[in-house]
């Protein structure tokens, strides 16, 4: 069933879009990314013969996939044209349900563009601090032990053990 829907969602991933990825998911089925429009469709594998449990999503900042919003069982008897209007109708109903405008895919920014990032926020730079120990903590050892000791010749010092 597996290479099944891996051949199937390959050709439906052609056709929707020109940019994708195709990969298995753990449950077994098979997911579509397609990076520039900030959507996924996922095929699982149902119990019925030549079924398959179609979902679709969104792709969250970061590259995480959000719950899915939609999902249907279709025959994957009916052709690729037919898969791929299921599918639009999914993404159709997921890109209603979603406030957020689509992720757009953004370009790395050059060493001048950071730098000028950079600048136009910047912080005083705090002395970094060592990761020894402080005067402050030495102060609150000596004074535990100083306790320490003081209890200690109390209880035992008197009695000469």
């Amino acid at each position: 069933m597996y290479t099944e829907l891996r051949e199937t969602a390959t050709e439906l991933a052609a056709v929707l879009w020109r940019e994708h990825t195709v990969y298995r998911e753990r449950g077994g089925g098979v997911v579509i990314r397609g990076e520039h429009v900030g959507r996924w469709i996922s095929l699982a594998p149902t119990g019925g013969k030549d079924q398959a449990r179609l979902r679709a999503g969104r792709l969250l900042d970061g590259g995480t996939t959000a719950p899915a919003r939609s999902e249907i069982v279709v025959d994957l008897s009916v052709g690729t044209a037919e898969l791929a209007a299921v599918c639009r109708r999914l993404l159709a109903d997921v890109a209603a349900a979603d406030t957020t405008p689509p992720r757009a895919r953004t370009e790395r920014p050059t060493r001048a563009g950071r730098a000028a990032r950079n600048e136009r926020r910047a912080k005083p730079a705090r002395p970094r601090k060592s990761r020894h120990t402080g005067f402050g903590s030495w102060v609150v050892i000596l004074c535990v032990a100083g306790i320490v000791g003081l209890w200690a010749y109390t209880q035992f010092g008197r009695y000469g053990y």
